[in-house]
């Protein structure tokens, strides 16, 4: 088995994860950064269409109150004001400073700031309508100048490698939980292969894969939870899963994101017959919980498949203009946007729970770290603001690095041999594989959607609990492949989030509970 040995090991390569790897190596810490894709932009990052909140001044007190609303105030008011701090300050410094990233100007030469649902004033700066993906180009370019720092595509984390249950040496079973790495599966070629860091961080973004419909990208099943809970780390608030409210619907045509920009520049939701419907004195700027819950409940009242966002309140060419991504991924779908509505409906979009973790990424475990969407700091509480994801991925990443290369600097590790990884030689049927994925999709999308009861919920949880065993044997007896490493990621992110939404029996934020 092969071994790499490095300071920090990066497992994903969104914002959170580049952030990072940036900030540590330009501290000349070697680092190693993995993602399972065969490119570094296949992430949900590169997916965020909207922007990021960023404000100039100091005062964040009306920021924090609009994030606390929003997380239907259940939020973790330290995470609030940390991020919303940390966050800001590392948008100056790394992007708008070091990267000079090319966000929109206004006409004066200025930063350009839109609206979004839930805000009380512009505050969210923006590039088109693919922020995400423009800043990403902008920090993967700069990873690429530096000599320590390793990036690796098609490799995929499997297990962690703790102290107690993957040392080669038995003594080390009595030492505290202390995670030393990864077994890492070789996509290309199969093989198993172990990286054995100092730090290890997970930045592996969301599990909007284990439903039917998501706005996520192919890989996003949650691994970064799967792998640290198997190893013991806390896990919390799996109950709230934000659906994005406007994700583009036409049959025999892809679902993708219809960014909230949209109706903070003036689009409006209106249902079949061109009537608005969101009882809500913010009306389509309401928070996302509460215009997802409204169009699923006009569907039901109406037998539609869909409700529409009209934009005939903006030009057509400030439309062209100013979303020129989605203009031309409707107009693919045969929808004009400068003419005629777009037809969307919810989909499964973020989970504002994860692994328990300080802004800075530290966990229960030692030496494990997690960042991003994977990891739940409350910043979010039962519902995410607009806008907050990238911020909390630019605050954590850099937060995290400064922490480690401080511990790294200044503390002594102990790094043993890990034992050799050992593969079975059959390789698994895939099409049983993707038979009992779609059945997980299925029954999250049927039983722990947008609004949830006591007997869906049980209904899920005793498909699931049969369906978990079976998974196991099948991981047991058959060699690892991408889509058996998915699978089981599913199955226990799913189980995760129902076993919290049957726990909890209060409607609040995305966790809604009918009688």
């Amino acid at each position: 088995m092969k071994i790499i040995k490095t300071d920090c090991l990066v497992i994903g390569s969104g914002l959170a994860g580049s952030v990072y790897a940036y900030s540590i190596a330009k501290k000349g810490i070697d680092c190693v950064m993995i993602c399972a894709q065969k490119n570094l932009t296949d992430t949900n990052s590169n997916l965020a269409q909207g922007g990021v909140i960023y404000e100039p001044e100091p005062n964040l007190e009306l920021l924090i109150k609009d994030i606390d609303s929003a997380g239907a105030g259940l939020g973790n008011i330290k995470a609030m004001e940390q991020i919303a701090a940390y966050g800001c300050k590392f948008i100056k410094e790394i992007f708008l400073g070091e990267l000079n990233t090319p966000f929109d100007k206004d006409k004066t030469g200025n930063i350009a700031f839109t609206m979004e649902g839930a805000h009380s004033k512009a505050r969210v700066i923006y590039a088109k309508d693919n922020t995400g993906e423009v800043m990403l180009d902008s920090i993967h370019s700069a990873l690429k100048k530096f000599k320590n720092l390793k990036i690796r595509t098609g490799l995929m984390a499997a297990n962690l490698l703790t102290l107690s249950h993957n040392s080669a040496n038995p003594r080390d079973r009595y030492k505290h939980t202390t995670c030393f790495g990864a077994y890492v599966l070789d996509t290309k070629t199969g093989e198993v292969m172990a990286i054995v860091a100092k730090k290890t961080i997970l930045a592996t973004g969301g599990l909007g894969q284990i439903y039917q419909h998501t706005t996520n990208h192919p890989g996003a099943f949650g691994h970064g939870v799967s792998l640290a809970y198997r190893i013991g780390a806390r896990v919390m608030n799996m109950e709230y899963i934000q659906f994005h409210p406007t994700a583009f619907y036409k049959k025999r045509h892809k679902s993708f994101l219809i960014s909230e920009a949209l109706r903070g520049e003036g689009g409006v939701l209106v249902n079949a017959d061109g009537k608005t419907f969101i009882d809500h004195p913010k009306k389509s700027l309401a928070p996302r919980d509460v215009v997802s819950r409204a169009i699923s409940e006009e569907l039901l009242k109406t037998g539609e498949s869909n409700v529409y966002m009209d934009l005939s309140a903006l030009r057509p060419d400030y439309i062209k203009k100013r979303f020129p991504h989605i203009y031309q991924k409707c107009l693919d779908a045969e929808v004009d946007i400068t003419k005629e509505p777009i037809p969307v409906v919810p989909a499964v979009h973020y989970s504002c729970g994860g692994v328990f973790a300080g802004v800075d990424g530290r966990t229960n475990i030692s030496n494990l770290n997690v960042i991003g969407e994977s990891a739940c700091t409350g910043l979010h509480g039962a519902n995410r603001l607009a806008s907050t994801s990238l911020l909390e991925c630019i605050a954590m990443g850099g937060l995290c690095a400064q922490k480690d290369a401080c511990e790294i600097e200044n503390n002594n590790f102990y790094l043993p041999e890990p034992q050799k990884w050992i593969s079975p030689k059959q390789t698994p049927d895939i099409n049983l594989i993707a038979q009992d994925l779609k059945l997980i999709q299925d029954t999250m999308w049927n039983y722990v959607g947008i609004i949830r009861n006591p007997n869906r919920l049980s209904r899920a949880n005793k498909i699931l609990r049969g369906l978990k065993k079976d998974i196991e044997d099948f991981y047991r007896e058959y060699r690892l492949t991408p889509e058996l490493l998915n699978l089981r990621s599913a199955i226990t992110c799913a189980r995760l989030v129902v076993y919290a939404a049957h726990r909890n029996t209060k409607s609040c934020g995305c966790h809604y509970v009918s009688k």
